[in-house]
């Protein structure tokens, strides 16, 4: 259960319609500061007006009315080129004017292109220019962030008083280890990365689909499937049907986005762990290992549970459009979003996406649930596959969590960390997490409804939501962040080129061009020469480290 902070402030997310009475005793443009001891946020139209209300003693002993800290400081962050109102990017945006309005100081937001903000980060920080101060990263770039000594502690900042208020201590522990390093913080609460499964509910549901499923396949239709063969012949039975009303054309069973350089890689990860993972109590040589043998770095990525995995992927995205394999996230998105796919499985911005009614046709009915298991999984010791009677999920947190890190050579860290500080505290964090724009998921205690977290239903239909998609959809996030076995992260040196050579192969792979076994066969081959060349010993370290293998 997740830890249980201040109660909860949601009633402060509540846009220009608040009912409030708080006078304000020093207004200004993007801030007010209240008699009742409040300050209001005012985000301004291009946010349809926003105002998200704050405690004036979470904001930090710095920050006051006349009170201005940073002023003349100029900060540059750099996040995935998105613009105003796009993922990751968008909230930097929304957050800047009423941060420069309380500190004085600049904030200049530098997008770049994802394929080049890593490269362009990495430059920055082994040149040590500081032209960057921070960076809106994945959590797979530690591995080359934080042993070079590039990333900036916060621990010490945080412990101050001086900075707007939050906490690790919201986060599950799957969260918190990829904001930490050998027990040091360096990443500043943001997104909350993991894959889940979103289905049509009615679709499945349905007594005429219910009475020809069991008929063709002879079982009754799961609701959600909880295994990904169930998934699989789900998927297969509406693929091709027109069972969606909103218009006259055939419908899909499962959309995917496999688009090669767009994070593709990762359905193919979340998929897999199930497959390819032994469960047992503790990290070690064979249980809850995934990407290399933790005692010499061999590649795990072509062990026949990889394998069959893939194959199983490559039967999957036959049950949707064809066009997917040049889909981007969005892309897919917008086709579960449109109504025309019964399944998708992805991260949170699904969720609170499917509640933007000039975006989803599916409001109220867009339920979700963890990832379905594998009935067999393969045995790493024994080296055979084990069939599964009672198969039980695996949770990941897939995705890159995206989150501030402050640069080591940056001229104004403090300044730096305040922003970063800012968007973090609690009733801004839940007011990103609930609108899918942001690309700001959902994983933090005050996020979960009660009795797992501090959330009420009411809390999220006042910010626009279905009732019972929410109740789903929180549930899902909760299971997937908690659950007993989960997919080891990898965040070790090297992490973006392993996964780009694995991302180009998968491509390969779903368009034909390779079989599941060529692909992963070819990548273990390069993953070797990777580690060769970065040492293995030393990536052997960093990767038991990663794993907790040994603690």
């Amino acid at each position: 259960m997740p830890s249980k902070t201040r109660g909860t402030r949601l009633a402060s997310t509540l846009l220009a319609t608040s009912l409030l009475a708080a006078a304000p005793v020093a207004a200004g443009d993007f801030v007010d500061w209240n008699d009742d001891g409040t300050v209001t946020l005012k985000l301004g139209p291009t946010y349809d007006d926003t105002e998200i209300t704050v405690q004036a003693a979470d904001l930090g002993a710095l920050f006051g009315p006349d009170e201005q800290p940073f002023e003349g400081e100029e900060i540059s962050i750099t996040v995935n080129a998105g613009g105003p109102k796009g993922g990751i990017s968008g909230p930097l945006y929304a957050f800047r004017g009423p941060w420069q309005e309380l500190t004085g100081a600049t904030l200049n937001v530098i997008e770049l292109p994802f394929a080049e903000h890593y490269t362009k980060m990495m430059l920055d920080l082994r040149n040590g220019t500081g032209q960057y101060d921070a960076f809106m990263v994945g959590a797979f770039w530690y591995g080359d962030i934080v042993p070079g000594g590039f990333a900036f502690p916060v621990d010490e900042l945080m412990e101050t008083g001086d900075f707007p208020r939050w906490s690790y201590d919201v986060m599950p522990e799957s969260l918190h280890a990829l904001h930490s390093w050998d027990g040091v913080g360096y990443g500043v609460l943001n997104d909350a990365d993991g894959q889940v499964l979103y289905y049509r509910k009615s679709a499945l549901e349905d007594p005429e689909h219910r009475a020809a499923f069991e008929a063709e396949y002879g079982y009754a239709l799961p609701v959600p499937p909880t295994t990904w063969q169930q998934l699989l012949d789900v998927a297969r039975y509406f693929s091709g049907k027109n069972w969606d009303a909103n218009d006259a054309e055939a419908d899909s069973g499962m959309v995917l986005h496999l688009k090669v350089g767009e994070q593709g890689h990762y359905h193919f990860q979340s998929l897999s762990a199930s497959f390819a993972v032994t469960p047992g109590e503790a990290v070690d040589r064979y249980h809850n290992v995934y990407w290399f043998d933790p005692t010499d770095m061999t590649a795990l990525i072509n062990s026949p549970g990889h394998v069959r995995a893939l194959e199983f992927l490559q039967e999957l995205h036959l049950t949707g459009p064809s066009a997917q394999i040049g889909w981007s996230l969005g892309e897919a998105w917008d086709y579960f979003l449109r109504g025309k796919a019964v399944f998708v499985f992805s991260w949170g911005d699904v969720g609170s996406l499917c509640q933007d009614t000039a975006r989803s046709r599916i409001k109220g009915d867009c339920a979700a649930a963890i990832l379905p298991a594998s009935t067999e999984y393969y045995d790493h010791e024994t080296k055979q596959f084990v069939a599964v009677e009672t198969p039980q999920p695996v949770g990941n947190t897939t995705g890159g969590s995206w989150h501030g890190v402050i640069s080591n050579f940056s001229a104004n860290p403090e300044a730096t960390y305040s922003f970063l500080a800012l968007m973090a505290m609690e009733p801004v964090s839940l007011w990103s997490s609930q609108n899918g724009w942001t690309g700001v998921d959902p994983g933090f205690s005050y996020q979960f409804l009660q009795p797992t977290g501090s959330a009420t239903v009411e809390d999220y239909v006042r910010a626009g939501w279905d009732a019972e998609d929410v109740k789903t959809y929180t549930q899902a996030y909760y299971d997937n962040f908690y659950a007993p076995t989960s997919l080891t992260y990898l965040r070790i040196p090297g992490t973006f080129e392993y996964w780009d050579i694995l991302d180009k192969n998968l491509s390969s792979a779903m368009s034909g061009e390779k079989t599941a076994q060529e692909a992963l066969d070819d990548t273990a081959a390069s993953w070797e020469l990777v580690t060769d060349r970065l040492g293995r010993e030393s990536q052997l370290e960093y990767y038991q480290a990663a794993i907790g293998y040994g603690d």
